[in-house]
């Protein structure tokens, strides 16, 4: 098209100009008459104008006979079933029942301490000692007095068996024997407090009190210990997902920090609402085989709380909305061979989102082809060409 504007203007001008009779421009400017000069430049402005009219009036026709040329150019996608995961994202920090701080039970000098950072220990394995203040040799003397009360009572008991002596003296030996006997008890449990031990198996996490210093019966912080079998996850979630958030809830856990992604499954879920933030618990159990997630480390909660398993997915980017905040997209009608369609607006009822999709509720079928690049350019109505790889 560009050469055949470029060979008609050629020919206009030097129609304009005439043939062989006529002078050249270069020539009436070497001769220098000011008089012909500007008659011939009246000539040129003249053929110019006619030009601009001819090539007027044949971009009218090519426009006219051109239709391809107006027509939108778009792409399409068909729209179809899927299962649709919504998911409720939120922070929460990892805990474990078995994290503890051991106090000592007993007031005195810590004499030995039998473990050392990062020490495995059993449950019930003697950890540390407590000097005792002489409360072992207060055992001692009290099963001798318990052995020679024995000795009476038995003595007793056997006359009075044989209905010799008081009934009195009976019940007296018998008393005194007993009394000895929970005396030593009373002083084999204080005792048995001196000796400090796990709570479970686990890890020495760190030994706070060093062997030799004095500590206090519920005051002085002698170790830490910590198992990471039990591992979970807690986080507040908002009260308006009660009715969605359960037990058993499939959940995507990330651990940023770690660059490690697990699915897990929520195991409780509180049964109060905060009146502070309007938020219930839920616990999520978590396995650390490999013992690299540690207490209070961060994560990254992705909640199942709806699963749509037929949803219509759509972008985001393709819907408009009109003056009575109606949703709309436009598809495609009566698609030709030469892939030319007539775009037609369709309200759309919508429903969760996800990321960049959301799901249609109502307005599109499985298999509706819908408009996505050129969506925000068309009219109702209006011819598009599709021009889909």
């Amino acid at each position: 098209m560009k050469n055949i504007y470029s060979l008609l203007l050629v020919t206009l001008i030097l129609a304009s100009c005439g043939g062989e009779n006529k002078k050249s421009i270069e020539e009436i400017i070497e001769e220098g008459n000011l008089t012909t000069i500007r008659a011939k430049r009246s000539e040129v402005v003249a053929s110019q104008q006619e030009i601009a009219e001819q090539l007027n009036l044949l971009d009218s026709k090519i426009a006219t006979l051109d239709t391809v040329k107006k027509i939108p150019l778009i792409t399409t996608f068909k729209a179809k079933e899927e299962v649709f995961n919504h998911y409720l994202e939120l922070q929460g920090n990892v805990n474990t029942k078995n994290l503890l701080v051991i106090f000592p039970e007993f007031s005195g000098i810590l004499t030995k301490v039998y473990v050392k950072e990062g020490q495995k220990v059993i449950k019930d394995q003697l950890l540390a000692t407590i000097d005792d203040g002489g409360l072992n040799q207060q055992v001692a003397q009290l099963q001798i007095q318990a052995s020679l009360a024995k000795t009476t009572f038995e003595r007793q008991e056997r006359l009075w068996n044989q209905k010799i002596g008081s009934e009195i003296q009976y019940l007296q030996t018998k008393a005194n024997y007993e009394a000895q006997l929970k005396a030593i008890s009373q002083l084999q449990i204080q005792l048995a407090k001196t000796n400090v031990r796990a709570p479970f198996s686990g890890i020495i996490d760190d030994v706070i009190t060093e062997q030799g210093s004095v500590v206090g019966a519920g005051q002085s912080q002698l170790m830490r210990i910590v198992n990471l079998n039990n591992m979970y996850i807690e986080t507040d979630v908002p009260e308006s997902y009660l009715p969605y958030v359960s037990k058993n809830n499939n959940v995507v856990v990330e651990f940023p920090v770690l660059g490690k992604i697990m699915n897990a499954k929520i195991r409780q879920t509180g049964n109060f609402i905060n009146p502070a933030n309007r938020t219930f618990k839920v616990e999520i159990a978590i396995p650390n085989k490999d013992n690299t997630i540690k207490p209070n480390l961060t994560a990254k909660l992705k909640i199942n709380d709806y699963t749509n398993e037929k949803a219509v997915l759509i972008p985001q980017s393709i819907i408009s909305e009109n003056e009575k905040g109606e949703q709309y997209i436009y598809i495609i009608k009566d698609r030709n061979d030469n892939d030319e369609a007539i775009a037609k607006r369709v309200i759309i009822q919508t429903g969760k989102t996800q990321g960049d999709v959301i799901e249609v509720l109502d307005g599109v079928v499985n298999g509706t082809e819908i408009i996505q690049e050129g969506a925000r350019s068309v009219k109702n109505d209006q011819s598009v060409k599709v021009i889909n790889q």
